[in-house]
């Protein structure tokens, strides 16, 4: 049985490092996409190409160990469908093609891109709800890589909508559907590849951890309750994510209002908090972010994504 399945890219415009606390968040989904294309097989064996990579996959199902899959990007495949063997569905076989426009290495998603378009090529037969593919694909991403994602990306690229921000509550999981006004665009310019894997972002999720031991759940924190963390690094992450959390809603308030030069302070406003108080950008990331203000039409602008690279997203008067 033939198939084609895409699944989009996403830049987040504000909300980074809260979503694996239970926060909020606002990506949106791009242009660019993940496509596989092939045939369904009967024999369970999983064989893939990729456009961009040198190596092909070949799986045989069951996997027991997506982590141990070489050549690597094949481990988000083999975590996908190791999830769907765990939650009882037993993915036929599969060959085809990958393709990609999402500039893989920039923060702009390019794994969760290729978790949700395999989780779709396996479930063609019988679709999922989109949050419990992103659900299952959070957790292949974190038997793939190690990495504790949260489930932003996968949530996003699972039910976002094109023209509209995606406005989730990573407590509950609900969704609301934000248009982007006329009167603005959104820019995205790649600046430095990255990768999360044996990055520190792990580091912040157990340093968020460790705050919540103190404070209770970030999601429910002010920045009054800062005064009892007596350790200044953690204090500066729980400062970053409590006000990030306010930062979402006032950016969907603004743009609401039509108030497109306090959204675009919010952004750049988010970005130096990223910097300083959550460390995850650094001297290339921050000389873009400036020059980007720079920029005639420019409101405001952020490093997007995990951090340690990627991807500066701006906010643009089209007047």
């Amino acid at each position: 049985m033939p198939v084609i399945v895409s699944a989009p890219g996403r830049v987040n415009l504000i909300g980074d490092h809260t979503d694996y606390t239970g926060g909020l968040v606002l990506p949106m989904v791009l242009e660019v996409a993940t496509t596989i294309t092939g045939d369904v097989t009967d024999d369970r064996v999983w064989h893939l190409v990729s456009d961009d990579e040198p190596l092909p996959v070949t799986l045989h199902l069951p996997i027991d160990d997506p982590a141990r899959i070489e050549p690597r990007w094949g481990r988000y495949v083999a975590g996908v469908l190791h999830e769907l063997e765990r939650a009882g569905v037993a993915p036929r076989g599969f060959s085809g093609r990958v393709s990609t426009t999402v500039p893989i290495g920039s923060g702009l998603s390019s794994s969760a891109a290729l978790e949700i378009a395999v989780a779709r090529v396996a479930t063609v037969d019988r679709p999922m709800p989109p949050t419990d593919m992103a659900q299952l694909c959070q957790r292949a991403e974190h038997v793939a890589s190690g990495v504790p994602c949260g489930i932003m990306d996968q949530l996003c690229i699972a039910a976002g909508q094109p023209g509209h921000a995606t406005l989730i509550d990573c407590r509950d999981l609900s969704i609301e559907h934000v248009p982007i006004p006329s009167a603005v665009t959104v820019s995205v310019e790649f600046i430095a590849p990255r990768t999360l894997a044996g990055s520190e972002y792990a580091d912040r999720v157990t340093e968020t951890t460790a705050v919540e031991r103190i404070v209770g759940p970030l999601r429910d924190a002010s920045l009054e309750s800062l005064s009892v963390i007596a350790d200044e690094k953690l204090r500066r992450r729980a400062h970053h994510v409590i006000s990030e959390n306010q930062r979402v809603l006032d950016f969907v308030a603004a743009l609401r209002r039509a108030d497109w030069t306090e959204a675009g302070r919010l952004m750049t406003e988010s970005h130096w908090s990223l910097s300083r108080d959550f460390e995850t950008s650094n001297a290339t990331m921050d000389a873009a972010v400036e020059r980007t203000l720079r920029a005639p039409g420019v409101l405001g602008a952020r490093m997007t994504g995990g951090g340690f690279g990627g991807c500066v997203v701006a906010l643009r008067s089209v007047e």
